[in-house]
């Protein structure tokens, strides 16, 4: 005979309440699970932007080019005496002052061609005496008739050549003693020494041209750059015209200048034509130095205060199915406009060319509407219409009703979470990977 065994009392009651602690444990996970789908489902469907603010600040339009800095006036010194060099009195930057004596050559030479000069000189003053004398003892003897015309008129030639000869004799000294003091160079303006191409004890020969042994840069206070600028550009750029530069040596600071000359001779360069515009710059506290490389910025417009948006929110445009859900419909011209806009505003962006070909970074003033967008909590969007005026390339001078500066205006789509994980996920080997029925809503996994 079989028995069943009936549960107690105490043991019922205790494993119901586990039951039903495990039935409200599954349907709370359930319910936050299915919360948090429905959430994700909402928020995928909002668009995501990138935002930025509208500021008010100063917009440029510059051409760029690069040229090297020098000093306004330099002059080389040279020798016109050949021989050994002595003595140097100078060297690398130091300061000279006009007809302060720099180095000296061995005279020896030079003093014997004057003293040679010297020698001749009075050969020929004695000569020319004698021939002197001789055309007073005659004139009387050539009265009476007792010396012949023939003859009294080769003693007056002879006379005369004499006379021409003491001059030439003076002419020879004097060119002796100019060559010897040719022995000794001297500085021809106050300046600084920036070169020296000659050592103690060097010859140095003048034969055909004469040998560089200093260069003396007149003032280096006032310096000039020496900027080519691209054959394109070359129209907006005039005397007197603004102009900014920066060197490597220092970095992130800004030097002025002005422009003081427009040469009208090209330079042309691997089929690339250029011009030289000179811009004169002040060098007061001695910080910039000869040869360096100035980027040089030349300043052609600017708009002073304006409200100025990111040139990606002018070139940004909602989707049709985003304007279709915030119900904005946009005319056919307006599209048309914000599309020939949006090629501009990247041409302009594209900044200023290196090396020298100098390209101008800005957009022309003016043109037609354009747009700005919005969004608001809701993710809502509206439009805002504008008019752009000047461009630097990276942000626009605009002007229109209804904007305001710190307003967020949208300059494109915002990444999605999903996108970089999944992005993220393909790329990193060590990220757990998601399963396949959790990819979110609407995919194969629901």
């Amino acid at each position: 005979m079989i028995e069943i065994s009936q549960p107690r009392e105490g043991e019922d009651t205790s494993m119901n309440r586990k039951i039903r602690n495990a039935a409200a444990i599954a349907a709370t996970v359930a319910g936050a699970g299915g919360l948090w789908f429905f959430q994700q489902a909402d928020a995928s469907e909002t668009p995501a932007y990138r935002l930025a603010a509208v500021e008010r600040g100063d917009v440029r339009s510059t051409v760029s080019a690069t040229g090297a800095l020098s000093a306004v006036t330099t002059v080389q010194v040279g020798t016109q005496a050949s021989g050994k060099v002595t003595e140097i009195l100078v060297d690398y930057n130091d300061r000279v002052r006009k007809g302060q004596l720099l180095a000296r050559i061995d005279p020896t030479l030079q003093e014997q061609a004057v003293a040679e000069a010297q020698a001749g000189l009075a050969r020929s003053q004695a000569q020319y005496e004698q021939a002197s004398q001789e055309v007073e003892r005659n004139k009387p003897l050539y009265d009476a008739r007792i010396v012949t015309a023939t003859e009294f008129g080769a003693l007056q030639s002879a006379y005369s050549v004499a006379r021409a000869n003491v001059r030439s004799a003076q002419v020879a000294l004097d060119r002796a003693r100019q060559n010897l003091s040719y022995t000794a160079i001297y500085a021809p303006i106050d300046g600084v020494v920036v070169e020296r191409n000659v050592d103690v004890g060097q010859t140095v020969a003048a034969s055909l041209s004469a040998p560089q042994l200093f260069l003396i840069a007149n003032d280096l206070s006032e310096m000039q750059i020496l900027a080519a600028v691209d054959e394109s550009d070359i129209g907006q750029i005039h005397d007197g015209q603004p102009v900014s530069f920066t060197v490597q040596s220092f970095g992130e600071r800004t030097f002025s200048g002005t422009v003081r000359q427009v040469r009208l001779q090209s330079t042309t360069t691997e089929n690339v034509v250029s011009y030289t515009a000179v811009v004169s710059v002040d060098n007061a506290d001695g910080s910039l130095l000869p040869g360096m490389t100035a980027t040089v910025e030349f300043q052609t417009a600017a708009e002073q205060n304006a409200l100025t948006v990111p040139n990606a929110a002018l070139r940004f445009r909602p989707s049709a199915e985003e304007l279709e859900k915030a119900g904005v419909t946009i005319p056919r011209a307006d599209s048309a406009a914000a599309r020939s806009g949006g090629a501009a505003a990247r041409s302009a962006g594209t900044g200023a060319r290196a090396a020298g070909a100098g390209r101008t970074a800005g957009a022309a003033r003016g043109g037609a509407g354009r747009a700005l967008w919005t969004v608001d909590a809701q993710g809502k969007l509206s439009r805002i219409r504008v008019t752009p005026g000047l461009s630097d390339g990276q942000r626009t001078a605009v002007k229109g009703e209804g904007i305001q500066p710190g307003m967020q205006v949208i300059v494109g789509q915002a990444q999605t979470e999903s996108a970089s994980g999944s992005s993220s996920a393909s790329t990193n080997p060590l990220q757990p990977q998601r399963p396949a029925g959790m990819r979110g809503p609407g995919g194969p996994g629901f």
